[in-house]
């Protein structure tokens, strides 16, 4: 039920982000979700990719700096009230959301939300036990 993203370690100027999806397009890497968070300096660039062993591959060749961190990819209801509910599960299991992005879907009623938790099996079990879909990363990656 985990998913794996890969960071990479990315210096705040321009033409680093163009960098990074240049080098991933030319080795046939496809994007299937991110998020950037920044300070002045420096970002992490978080990933989902249809091939993540390659990508870190490759990404190190270019001298990036690239790690790898497990996450969980859930399907919500497209819908107002759809995190809200999800996050209600969480909050009352006392599980911790230490950061979470979307995931947008071509077509469906639900959208995907990657979320890495404090503890993750504890995360996993009390979503599953509340009837949430939790996608495994072979689904997510091909999606």
């Amino acid at each position: 039920m985990r998913v794996e993203q890969i960071s990479i370690f990315l210096e705040n100027k321009a033409g680093r982000l163009a960098e990074v999806t240049r080098i991933l397009g030319q080795g046939n890497i496809n994007i299937r979700a991110l998020s950037l968070a920044d300070t002045s300096d420096f970002g992490i660039l978080r990933l989902i990719v249809n091939d993540h062993e390659k990508a870190k591959e490759i990404l190190k060749e270019h001298g990036f700096t690239v790690g790898r961190t497990e996450v969980v990819a859930v399907e919500v209801e497209d819908k107002p009230g759809g995190l809200n509910k999800i996050l209600q599960i969480l909050f009352e299991a006392h599980i911790n959301v230490e950061y979470m992005y979307a995931f947008v879907q071509q077509s469906g009623q639900n959208a995907v939300l990657i979320f890495r938790f404090d503890d993750i099996d504890a995360a996993v079990d009390v979503l599953r036990r509340n009837g949430v879909t939790v996608i495994e990363g072979k689904k997510l990656y091909s999606m």
